[in-house]
This record gives C-alpha cells, sequence and structure tokens, in this order.
C-alpha cells in the first residue's frame, strides 16, 4: 500500500493546541522528508519516523528531510494559507514516492503521494510549491 495524500488529523487537533508555529521569526522548524514507495503515510500518521524514508547521505538527501524556510501565514478573505518557496536537491540520485511534512518535535503535518516513484539521476529533484495564496500547499477555509 502506498502513501495517501492528506493532511494528518493529528495535526488537525494540534493546531488547537498551538503546538505547531509557522511564523516566520518564532516558529517551530519544519521538514520535507522523502519515503520509498514502501511507505504507507496517512491521514493517521501522527509523526516522523526513518521506517521507510530514503537513506541518510543517499545521493544528497539528508534525515530528517530539507530544511524550510518559515512563511508567515496569510489570510486572503476567509481562507488562511502557509506556503514555502520550491525545495531542491541538487545533483541528487535517489527515487523517491512520497513526501511528510513534520516539525522539529517530528509532529506530522500532512503527507503527499507523488502517485509513482520519482527519480533523479545526478540531476535536480524538485518539490513544487504552489503559488503563495488563497491555493497554499496548507490552507484552511
Amino acid at each position: 500500500m502506498a502513501s495517501t495524500t492528506a493532511v494528518c488529523n493529528s495535526f488537525k487537533v494540534e493546531l488547537m493546541t498551538a503546538i505547531h508555529d509557522f511564523t516566520l521569526t518564532t516558529g517551530d522548524a519544519f521538514y520535507w522528508a522523502l519515503y520509498t514507495s514502501t511507505a504507507t503515510h496517512t491521514k493517521s500518521t501522527t509523526a516522523y519516523s526513518t521506517t521507510n524514508e530514503l537513506a541518510d547521505a543517499t545521493g544528497g538527501y539528508d534525515r530528517p528531510g530539507e530544511t524550510l524556510a518559515n512563511v508567515t501565514p496569510t489570510l486572503t478573505g476567509d481562507v488562511a494559507t502557509t506556503d514555502w518557496e520550491n525545495i531542491t536537491w541538487v545533483t541528487a540520485s535517489f527515487t523517491a514516492a512520497s513526501t511528510l511534512l513534520h516539525n522539529n518535535s517530528s509532529q506530522a503535518v500532512a503527507v503527499w503521494d507523488f502517485s509513482g516513484d520519482q527519480t533523479a539521476s545526478g540531476g535536480d529533484f524538485v518539490l513544487q510549491m504552489p503559488t503563495p495564496g488563497a491555493t497554499g500547499i496548507l490552507r484552511l477555509a
């Protein structure tokens, strides 16, 4: 069974208890961890794990994933969003099938399945983020 794209249910509850801070200057650190096709993350995932994660120092990948520069959430109309710049692993040589967004306390935020293996062989491996605004990577309406 592959991973399933979803916002983690634990994250929804943790928002209500101020566990995650996305603000630019005082926020938590967040990471994109990459996983093989044998990973089975779903909306029920609660924490970052190295199980089925790409091996540390494999083709330019380092655990616990790529560190993100926080972007303070914004409100457009009634929609709150947060987003990040594209993430690039330069001269990557690995295959990944999904990613898990998690914070520095290993709490899961969301899972994205790539709909199959994505491979880089000595080139850039890029996680393309949507345009910031009403279509941000995390959005509450």
